[in-house]
This record gives structure tokens, C-alpha cells and sequence, in this order.
């Protein structure tokens, strides 16, 4: 099971499209909503989550993804619960991901220590210990980055590479006509 958390003023094609990725791969994954059963987009646009954060299980994770957006990524920072969801996905091996601002949550949980990671432009002081890069997307090892809104389909590619395999996420693409 993969967690996409949404908390209020989440940015939405960060969110949706690699969701929308995810399921197409068949990829387990269920929108937590932070604050409770709906959250707001930065844009005005209300979504039903799939389940809450109390319902969060570890009970078979496989990893926890973050959208950005502002005050969304400081909404999941505030978030006890996000951040113990991540550090545990962190510390078990399991893939975390987050896209624009998001990855400066990693980064201020000491999580990105030695490793490439890229970012919102201005974010990039928040990627405590990290290699920052302006790629599009960036992974290593069992942490997924990304730059912004425009890099969301490559974000949910390498999501699905790192669930699967790239095989599986390039049929995905090709299959919504990407390639």
C-alpha cells in the first residue's frame, strides 16, 4: 500500500496526476487526507480522500508520497503523523517521494543526507545534507524528488520505476500516449 497524503492547499496536478499513474500501473495507493475526509487544492478544488490519516496502517506500506504546494507542504510538515508515516518508510528500506516544495519536508527531517534531490527553485535550502540538482526528477536509492507542477507525469514515471520497474511505467506513458 503507497500513501499520497493530501492536506489543505496541496497543489493538484502534483497530486493526480501521479495517482492517476500509480492506479493505471495497478499500483495499491490510497489518498490520506490530513485534516480529515477532504482536503483543498491551493486552486480552490475539493478532494474526497480515500481514507484518513487515522487510518493510516504500516501493516504492509510500501511507501509514503507527498505532493507540494503552499500552505500544503506546510500543512504535512505540521503533521505528526505525516512525518512518523515518512520516517518509517525511510527507515525500513521503503520509498518516500515528494514533488516542489515537499522534498524540503525530507530535508528538514534530516532525510536527505548524501543524497541527489531537487526541488521548487528556493526550496533548495531545506534540502538539509543534499545534493541538489535542477533535474525535473531525481532518485536515489529509495527517495524519489521532483522540481514542480510541470514534472508531475515524469514524478509519477518514477514512482511507478521504482514500484515496478521502468518497463512497466514507460507501457503506462505510452499508453496515455507520452511516448
Amino acid at each position: 500500500m503507497y500513501y499520497l497524503f493530501l492536506a489543505n492547499g496541496f497543489e493538484i496536478t502534483e497530486a493526480m496526476a501521479p495517482l492517476d499513474i500509480m492506479r493505471r500501473a495497478g499500483l495499491d495507493v490510497k489518498t490520506v487526507g490530513v485534516t480529515g475526509g477532504e482536503a483543498q487544492s491551493s486552486h480552490g478544488i475539493t478532494v474526497k480522500a480515500d481514507i484518513s490519516l487515522d487510518e493510516v496502517s504500516y501493516d504492509g506500506i510500501e511507501g509514503a508520497i507527498l505532493p507540494g504546494g503552499m500552505p500544503g507542504t506546510l500543512n504535512l510538515k505540521a503533521s505528526d503523523k505525516v512525518r512518523a508515516c515518512v520516517q518509517h518508510c525511510f527507515d525500513n528500506g521503503l520509498m518516500i517521494a515528494a514533488i516542489c516544495a515537499a522534498p524540503s519536508v525530507f530535508g528538514q527531517m534530516g532525510l536527505l543526507g548524501g543524497k541527489k534531490a531537487t526541488c521548487f527553485p528556493g526550496f533548495e535550502k531545506d534540502l538539509l545534507g543534499a545534493e541538489c540538482t535542477a533535474a525535473h526528477v531525481e532518485t536515489d536509492g529509495n527517495v524519489i524528488t521532483a522540481k514542480g507542477a510541470g514534472c508531475a507525469l515524469e514524478f509519477g514515471r518514477a514512482i511507478v520505476s521504482l514500484a515496478l520497474s521502468e518497463n512497466e511505467a514507460d507501457k503506462v506513458l505510452c499508453d496515455m500516449q507520452c511516448c
